[in-house]
C-alpha cells in the first residue's frame, strides 16, 4: 500500500519474538489485529498540560487529529511531551526549551513513528518541538492550538500582556480602582488558548506556517473555532500521506529558502522579537546558516504590514477574520521564495496564490505599509558588540533616538523592591536598567561588573540609543 518502506514495520510487522511482543502489549489497550495490516503509525505528540494554560485544550484538539488518521487508514497514537508554560513556570520557559525540544526528538526517533503530528501553542512550545522534529527528521506537521478571543471588558476589548502591563499601570497610579481591576482580570483571557496578541505564541505560530510546517491558514485561527478542529482533522489525514509518501521531511522544508521567508513573514507582522532566537536555534538544527545581519537585512527591504497589538489596535481573532497569514504572504509573494517546499506538498505560492485580504485596516497592502521597513531592526555598538534587537513598530516614535540618565537596579527583585520609592532618582527622560536579568550566577543570565561604564551608542541606520551608564541587559 505504500512505496516507501514504513519504519513501524520493524516494530509491528516482524514475525518473530519482538513482534509478537509488540503487537501483544500494544493490544493491551484494546486495538485489534486490523491496525497491523501494514497501515501507517502517526504519532500525536502532545504538549497538553492544565499547567500550560495556553496548551489546556490540546486534548480535543488531538481527538480531532485522530480522527483524520482514522479515516485515512492510519493508525494514530498519541504520546505527552514536556509542556513549557510561559505564565507559570519560573524562572522562564525558555530554560527548559532545548529540554523539551530533545523529548520531542528522542520519542519520534525511539517509537514507531512513520510520521507525526506536533500539537503546541505557548511560547517556547512551538520551537522546541520544530526543533526536535528538525533533528529526528522523519514526516513532521505542526498544529498549533490557536489564539484566545479577543479579551472583552465592558466596551473595551483587551489583548493579554499588552494590556495586561497598562492595567497595571493604571491600578498603580490610582486610576483604576481594585475592583475594576479584578473585574478586567476575569475578562482579558476568556477562551482556551494562547495570547491573542502578536506575541512568542502568536510569532512562532506564524513562523511555523511562513516556513511551511503547517497547513496553510494554521496559525491564526482561534482555539475555540469550530475551524481549528476542522483543521486539525486534516491535518490528521495529511500526515497519513506524507508516511506513505515518504515526506516531505522537515529536512525538506526547512532550507534556507524557507528561513528567509519566515523572516519576511516576521518584519510584515511586527512578530515577536523572541523569534530571532527560535530562528536561529531551529536553523541550527536544520543545518542552515543563519547570522543576525541576514534578519537585518531582509528588514530593510520587507515593509511593515500588520495593524495587531502591540504593534497597532487589532487582536489575533481580527487578523483571523481579515485573511492572516495566508494573506500577508501572498502580498509579500514578489519578496518571498515562492516555490520553497511545504507539507501541504504544494509550494508557498501555490498554498497562497488565492488567499485574500478582507479588512486593510488589519493587514496592509505591500503598496500601502504601515511602514517601508520591517516590524523589528538589530543593533551594533558597543552597548551591544555582538547585536541587540528592537521592535521598532510596537515603539514610540520620540524613543528611537533617546539620551537619559541611567538607573539601575541589581536585579528584578530589586526593581521590584525600589521601583515605587518616591525618593528614587527618576525623571520621564530615565533609562531603567537591569545589571542582572536573572538569580545571581544562574545559567545563561549575564551578570554585569560594578564598575560604571560610559556612554554608549547602538545605532542601524538613522536609529540612535544612548543611555548614560551602564549596559543595558
Amino acid at each position: 500500500m505504500t512505496a516507501q518502506p514504513l519504519r513501524s514495520r520493524n516494530w509491528f510487522g516482524r514475525q518473530d519474538l519482538d513482534g509478537f511482543a509488540h503487537r501483544s502489549w500494544t493490544k493491551s489497550e484494546g486495538f485489534s489485529d486490523v491496525v497491523f495490516d501494514g497501515r501507517p503509525v502517526i504519532g500525536i505528540a502532545n504538549s497538553w498540560s492544565e499547567l500550560t494554560t495556553c496548551n489546556a485544550h490540546l486534548r480535543q484538539v488531538a481527538d480531532a487529529v485522530k480522527r483524520g488518521v482514522w479515516s485515512a487508514g492510519g493508525f494514530p497514537m498519541e504520546f505527552p511531551t514536556i509542556s513549557l508554560g510561559e505564565v507559570l513556570m519560573k524562572p522562564t520557559a525558555m530554560l527548559f526549551r532545548n529540554l523539551m525540544a530533545m523529548d520531542v526528538e528522542e520519542c519520534i526517533r525511539a517509537y514507531p513513528l512513520d510520521a507525526v503530528v506536533l500539537l503546541s501553542g505557548c511560547d517556547k512550545t512551538t520551537p522546541a518541538m520544530l526543533m526536535g522534529a528538525a533533528s529526528a527528521d522523519v514526516p513532521a506537521i505542526m498544529l498549533t492550538g490557536g489564539p484566545m478571543l479577543n479579551g472583552r471588558w465592558r466596551e473595551e476589548e483587551l489583548g493579554s500582556g499588552t494590556d495586561l502591563w497598562r492595567l497595571w499601570t493604571e491600578r498603580r497610579a490610582g486610576r483604576l480602582t481594585e475592583e475594576e481591576f479584578c473585574e478586567a482580570e476575569s475578562c482579558m483571557s476568556r477562551s482556551s488558548g494562547h495570547c491573542m496578541v502578536m506575541g512568542t505564541a502568536s510569532t512562532m505560530a506564524s513562523m511555523a506556517e511562513a516556513l511551511g510546517m503547517t497547513l496553510t491558514g494554521n496559525a491564526a485561527i482561534p482555539a475555540v473555532d469550530a475551524r481549528r478542529y476542522a483543521l486539525a482533522e486534516l491535518s490528521g489525514r495529511r500526515a497519513v500521506e506524507m508516511a506513505l509518501a515518504g515526506g516531505p521531511r522537515p529536512s525538506q522544508v526547512l532550507t534556507a529558502e524557507a528561513f528567509d521567508n519566515a523572516i519576511r513573514v516576521e518584519m510584515a507582522i511586527g512578530g515577536s522579537t523572541n523569534a530571532i532566537i527560535h530562528l536561529v536555534a531551529l536553523a541550527g538544527r536544520a543545518g542552515v546558516p543563519l547570522p543576525l545581519a541576514r534578519f537585518d537585512e531582509l528588514s530593510r527591504t520587507t515593509p511593515f504590514l500588520l495593524n495587531v497589538r502591540p504593534s497597532g489596535k487589532y487582536l489575533m481573532e481580527d487578523f483571523f477574520y481579515a485573511g492572516g497569514i495566508p494573506a500577508v504572504m501572498r502580498s509579500l509573494l514578489p519578496l518571498l521564495h515562492g516555490q520553497a517546499a511545504t507539507v501541504t506538498g504544494k509550494t508557498i505560492a501555490e498554498n497562497v496564490r488565492n488567499a485574500a485580504c478582507w479588512n486593510e485596516d488589519v493587514i496592509r497592502s505591500i503598496e500601502v505599509p504601515i511602514s517601508r521597513e520591517g516590524g523589528l531592526v538589530i543593533l551594533t555598538g558597543n552597548l551591544c558588540p555582538d547585536g541587540a534587537v528592537l521592535k521598532q513598530s510596537a515603539a514610540s516614535p520620540h524613543l528611537l533616538t533617546h539620551r537619559g540618565k541611567a538607573v539601575v537596579f541589581e536585579d528584578h527583585a530589586d526593581l521590584h523592591a525600589r521601583i515605587d520609592d518616591p525618593s528614587l532618582p527618576v525623571d520621564e527622560t530615565s533609562v531603567l536598567v537591569l545589571k542582572r536579568v536573572g538569580p545571581k550566577g544562574a545559567p545563561g543570565m549575564p551578570e554585569w561588573g560594578a564598575a560604571p561604564i560610559s556612554c554608549g551608542t547602538a545605532t542601524r541606520s538613522s536609529w540612535t540609543c544612548r543611555a548614560g551608564r551602564s549596559p543595558c541587559a
